[in-house]
């Protein structure tokens, strides 16, 4: 049954699209995830507002990722798929964590300096106090498990301090801190014009990664286009040849070959003809995604039940956390 199973926790804030790389990294491992895990992915979009934001456009935005959580095969039924800001619990938990967080352990989170630096004309208290707010996301459902990028452990370390604040204050044992989940090692995708950092999709750079919604022509020009080297001979070497390995890497895996089948075949043969025949695989493979996408971006009323559908099974969860919090600083809770 899915109440036996261990809570695995997971969100994305609503800025730029989901790429290739997140396509064949754990996107590609959620049919597993969900048969293990009672599995709970939110769509950031409080996040968001910490950066200027066109209303219309970040309402689109989150319809946009709702919808390309579905494209990428997040079965509703199985999984619960929701909106950050549908569930009022975050805002009021953060709130009550920020009240315990000292400004010093905020001080020193390197991606507040990090956008501070990047968005110098709003350095707005969002800005400053948002890791108090992934903490709350964190904590909210008593997950057992967070998957943790690279980027994510400082803040992953900063949520733990916050709980032995709550801990020490209220007692121990109130609120769950989850494990960082290391799943499977994937196939790790770089950035197609700078191999040394990996694809992401806030990259500022619109040719370091494909979109899982770009279209044909898009995603052939990105590959086509992608940095290489002098050389003309395919071989496989990171450390010499970093943009061509990650093109094999892609390769590899979007085919299911061996690389070293796949530098047998081009043996002999130039970049070039690699790069054109990746590019139609990769098409092939993200075309049912895109068109799929399409479909159910032409039917918000059908997103909008569905975002309805999984608020409330995620509010169920939330709100036994909230009340529990509520009793034990001291508020009234009222449903």
């Amino acid at each position: 049954m899915a109440d036996q199973k261990k809570v695995i926790l997971s969100g994305s804030t609503v800025t730029g699209d989901l790429t290739l790389g997140n396509y064949i990294g754990a996107m590609n491992n959620w049919k597993s995830l969900q048969e293990q895990y009672n599995c709970y992915y939110f769509i950031a979009d409080l996040h968001a507002l910490t950066v200027a934001q066109d209303p219309k456009q970040l309402k689109e935005r989150c319809f946009s990722f709702f919808a390309q959580y579905l494209a990428l095969g997040l079965d509703p039924k199985e999984n619960t798929i929701f909106v950050q800001s549908h569930i009022h619990e975050h805002a009021e938990l953060s709130w009550i964590l920020t009240c315990l967080t000292p400004m010093g352990y905020l001080n020193r989170m390197t991606q507040f300096k990090e956008k501070s630096q990047k968005h110098v004309k709003n350095i707005n208290a969002g800005l400053f106090t948002y890791p108090v707010l992934m903490a709350a996301d964190i904590l909210l459902y008593q997950a057992d498990l967070v998957p943790v990028g690279e980027d994510q452990r400082q803040h992953m370390e900063l949520c733990r301090d916050i709980v032995t604040f709550f801990d020490n204050r209220y007692g121990e044992g109130k609120i769950k801190m989850p494990e960082a989940y290391i799943g499977k090692q994937g196939a790790r995708v770089m950035a197609l014009q700078d191999p040394s950092k990996k694809m992401s999709k806030s990259d500022d750079n619109e040719k370091n990664f494909v979109s899982i919604i770009d279209t044909p022509k898009k995603i052939q020009k990105k590959i086509k286009s992608a940095q290489t080297d002098s050389d003309t001979v395919v071989t496989f070497d990171k450390e010499a040849k970093p943009g061509l390995a990650n093109l094999l890497t892609i390769y590899s895996v979007l085919s299911e070959q061996p690389i070293d089948k796949i530098v047998a075949q081009y043996e002999g043969k130039m970049y070039g003809h690699l790069k054109v025949d990746l590019a139609d695989l990769v098409v092939e493979t993200l075309n049912p995604i895109r068109e799929k996408y399409e479909d159910l971006m032409n039917d918000k009323a059908y997103l909008e039940d569905l975002m309805e559908q999984g608020a409330i099974k995620a509010r169920e969860r939330a709100r036994d956390t909230l009340k529990l919090v509520y009793e034990t600083t001291g508020l009234i809770y009222r449903r």
